[in-house]
């Protein structure tokens, strides 16, 4: 079987010849062990990279997006992934002002509107914050925005609902995506986002508000995301794509960060839109967050019509087997913890990656790997004897 086929039939409650495999993601560090070369992956990094590429000008950011799509492949390739991912982080704007050797300044419209990027080398991440906030004290800034408001957010609101009837996705919006299809997709299964659907990451504690006192500036966020999905959806499909690779985080150890009253009234309805618009198309729904969704499982892994599960938190009690007989129609791809690759024993990580293989071999509707992502620090040795493990057993 080509590993499309093996994807396609875990999707499809259909036995393979192997367990399937995706490892979500990696950084560049650890990337970089695994290639023998400084690899072009990651979060932030990936970002601080784009904007010391359009630094130093055109050629040197055409041959950053040139080795950011070589080194997803390859890394995928690497891990013996069936499911690839062609593409990392970006920030495709250009800087305009270059602060020290980890800072960018992007002055583009009002100046309330500026950016500042700030890259920290030792976790790979990035901080991306308005100007203002970012000259104050960082024991101060504790939002990108002090001063968002419900007002603010309705006018934002506002522009962008008076935009998304001109939105029409193109082969730029999707470059890498597009272009693996072309060249790996009757080998491969290849992921697509541009299905997201929930709560803003970044001034959670205004949106949190609002959920009680606004939940109409929820909804009106929601139906612009749904809207924006069933635009992509229409888009990829005829292009070969089938995997739409979704979520939102919203939830943590202890639980989701909200009620499941208000997931079930919001949130809920929203992806189910999406999820038919994915069957519509001949698609696949893929929902990701970290954390304990029990409190939402039946709502979210049976109302809403989703397809896959992906980073699966089995250090917060999501465990295949449990997922399994509870939604038997749902595929899960990994649950292999992030967390023990990066701070377990070598024996502990093998006996993860069996447990994953001998379930994806019980129930099928498996695709065994890594929960989450390969962070800064995790020793490379653990990280074969997993490659290795599911490789010999899968």
């Amino acid at each position: 079987m080509t590993s499309r086929e093996r994807v396609e039939a875990a999707f499809e409650g259909r036995v393979s010849d192997r367990v399937p495999v995706h490892h979500i993601g990696a950084c560049s560090q650890v990337a970089s062990a695994l290639l023998g070369r400084e690899a072009y992956v990651g979060g932030g990094i990936q970002q601080w990279r784009e904007a010391v590429a359009w630094w130093q000008g055109e050629e040197a950011h055409a041959e950053y997006l040139e080795r950011s799509f070589r080194d997803a492949i390859a890394f995928s390739q690497a891990c013996g992934n069936d499911l690839l991912r062609p593409s990392y982080w970006r920030y495709s704007a250009r800087p305009t002002r270059r602060l020290d050797e980890s800072t960018f300044l992007y002055e583009y419209g009002d100046e309330a509107d500026w950016r500042v990027l700030r890259y920290d080398p030792p976790s790979e991440q990035c901080s991306i914050t308005s100007a203002g906030a970012a000259e104050q004290p960082r024991s101060l800034s504790k939002r990108p925005q002090e001063g968002l408001t419900f007002e603010a957010i309705e006018a934002q609101l506002d522009a962008e609902e008076r935009a998304i009837g001109g939105y029409r996705p193109t082969e730029r919006s999707f470059e890498f995506e597009i272009r693996a299809q072309k060249l790996l997709g009757d080998e491969y299964a290849i992921r697509v986002g541009g299905v997201g659907v929930g709560l803003p990451l970044t001034e959670t504690e205004i949106w949190f508000e609002a959920l009680v006192l606004r939940p109409d500036l929820v909804h009106r966020h929601l139906d612009l995301q749904v809207e924006t999905a069933r635009r992509n959806v229409a888009f990829l499909a005829p292009l070969g794509f089938r995997w739409f690779f979704g979520g939102g985080d919203f939830a943590w150890n202890q639980g989701p960060m909200y009620s499941p009253r208000h997931f079930r009234e919001l949130v809920a309805p929203r992806l189910r839109q999406v999820s038919d618009i994915c069957h519509q198309h001949g698609g696949y729904h893929l929902f990701a967050s970290d954390g304990d969704l029990w409190p939402v499982a039946d709502d979210l892994f049976g109302e809403c019509g989703l397809d896959g599960y992906y980073e699966i938190d089995r250090r917060a009690g999501m465990h295949l087997r449990a997922l399994h007989e509870r939604f038997p129609r749902l595929t899960l791809i990994g649950n292999i913890s992030s967390h023990t690759v990066h701070l377990g024993r070598r024996e502990e990580v093998i006996e993860e990656a069996e447990e994953a293989i001998a379930e994806g071999k019980r129930f099928g509707r498996v695709v065994v790997g890594i929960s989450n992502y390969l962070v800064p620090g995790t020793p490379p040795e653990n990280v074969l004897a997993m490659l290795e493990t599911i490789d010999a057993q899968r």
